[in-house]
């Protein structure tokens, strides 16, 4: 029987209720989400077992070898069967940290400190033992429900589990509030980002705000095939764990997921100079106050020395430089930006100018407002590329075109298709895009605000002046008619 992402959804959000009212979801997500991908190991291995004792015929040598050559190893006492034969124990949280802990000492150089975050037996968060045990106990119980089967002959394809993943990810940063949504990009979006700069065979693929890790899965699905290299770097220790997990259950297991501040601490290195990439796609903290402005002659990278400092209360353009450093002869990445970035003044409006006369912006994309969790502001994506062949910048003004819901709104196929057919052959379409020369742009100072270039001003109709006075002399009559009906009305009525 084939698990649907339905049925995976609806048991694995059943299971968020065994904490809610006990602690914030920000908080017990990695409490399910941690289990989550313990269920996944044990079904996988599970498999694997069977098939590898079927192939053996029961040679208990043999089938030990196989198995240590499988990319996960998994003891007995790791399985998500053992805690659940458990799950009556006194020491129900006990018991499953030690299986964490084996489960990464038996795979530390794929797993090390995957669960370095979750503490099943915290009593702060969980309660006191009696309190503990029951709500572990719910939990275990809950991901036993035989309908999520996670073995993969039991699922289409991957995608499943990681669809699980951004579904829950995305409830819990409505949920969260504008602190979830600093590790989520929505679906849509980063489907976008990753069509935009499409990569290809043999490409190092990068994101400096790595996150959950939605866009750099998105755009290694792009490739087609295995034959590409994933690199990430986040500084949440929690969501750099869960982006760990995420490559797993997407089958990407030699994905190099570093934990860090980038841009104080660039941890992609290469003969000690920055690693550089094929393809960027990357959605960095909005603004963010505090990057690091004090700090940068101290870069040993010099990463700002061609360009101006950012401002020290908006990193946007950090992370831009960085990216760009990051990129090599023929690169390209496209990134997520608040729209300040496109006309604000001072450095920025310096390091825009530097950006745009070495030829590297190829397009300014604007969004509608209200895609992003925590975050309700429009937002933009800009293009670069190196080693272009024009110098005009193509601008698409899409923030007009979403499907409205009550808390977020949302792109379609549709949407989607009509920005990456606009982008792929660069066209011209009125009130939609435009491409700018860069006279153009020298003209408006270098600002690139949207509308400069895309004008979407809807005429009204002409007002009949003639029609509109005789509606009002109509209007007024009937209101009179109605005053004396009313008046008679009151006399009736004595009043």
């Amino acid at each position: 029987m084939k698990t649907t992402q339905d049925i995976i959804n609806n048991v694995v959000w059943k299971a968020c209720d065994t904490f809610r009212g006990t602690m914030d979801s920000s908080q017990y997500k990695d409490y399910i989400l941690s289990m989550l991908f313990v269920k996944y190991l044990s079904d996988f291995y599970k498999e694997k077992l069977e098939q590898i004792s079927a192939r053996y015929d029961g040679d208990v040598e043999r089938i030990k070898r196989a198995l240590e050559r499988e990319k996960f190893i998994l003891d007995n006492s790791c399985t998500f069967e053992y805690l659940l034969k458990n799950k009556e124990a006194d020491n129900l949280g006990e018991i499953i940290n030690k299986a964490l802990a084996r489960i990464e000492e038996d795979n530390i150089e794929k797993l090390e400190g995957i669960f370095r975050n979750v503490d099943f037996n915290n009593r702060q968060m969980l309660g006191d033992t009696k309190e503990r045990n029951s709500i572990l106990k719910n939990l275990l119980e809950d991901f036993s429900d035989t309908r999520l089967d996670l073995r993969p002959s039991c699922l289409d394809n991957m995608d499943i589990i990681g669809n699980s993943y951004e579904y829950l990810i995305s409830h819990f940063a409505s949920d969260a509030g504008k602190k979830g949504g600093e590790f989520f990009t929505p679906s849509e979006v980063s489907t976008l980002l990753a069509k935009l700069v499409a990569a290809k065979e043999g490409d190092r693929i990068y994101d400096p705000t790595c996150g959950s890790g939605s866009l750099l899965i998105k755009a290694a699905k792009e490739v087609g095939n295995n034959n590409f290299a994933i690199y990430g770097q986040e500084r949440n220790g929690q969501t750099q764990a869960l982006c760990r997990m995420n490559m797993y259950l997407h089958e990407i297991n030699d994905a190099k997921i570093a934990w860090g501040d980038t841009i104080g601490n660039p941890l992609h290195l290469e003969n000690d100079h920055l690693m550089k990439f094929d393809v960027i796609v990357a959605n960095p903290p909005f603004s963010l106050d505090k990057w690091g402005a004090d700090n940068v002659e101290k870069d040993p990278f010099k990463r700002f020395t061609n360009f101006a400092v950012p401002p020290k209360s908006k990193g946007d353009y950090a992370f831009v430089i960085h990216m760009i450093q990051s990129l090599n002869e023929n690169g390209r990445m496209s990134v997520v930006l608040p729209h300040g970035v496109l006309f604000r003044g001072s450095s920025e409006g310096k390091i825009r100018q530097k950006l745009i006369d070495e030829n590297l912006l190829d397009a300014v994309i604007g969004l509608p407002a209200n895609l992003f969790f925590g975050t309700s502001i429009p937002a933009c994506i800009l293009v670069f590329k190196k080693n272009r062949q024009h110098q005009e910048i193509l601008f698409i003004d899409a923030s007009n075109d979403f499907d409205k819901a009550k808390n977020q709104n949302s792109l379609n196929d549709t949407q989607l298709a009509k920005i990456l057919e606009t982008y792929h052959n660069r066209e011209e379409i009125e009130k939609y895009s435009h491409i700018a020369t860069i006279e153009e742009i020298k003209e408006n100072d270098y600002n690139l605000n949207i509308p400069r270039y895309v004008d979407t001003f809807e005429e009204e109709e002409p007002i009949d002046l003639d029609a509109t006075k005789t509606k009002i002399v109509q209007l007024e009559v009937e209101l009179a008619e109605i005053k004396i009906k009313m008046n008679n009305y009151l006399k009736e009525l004595g009043l």
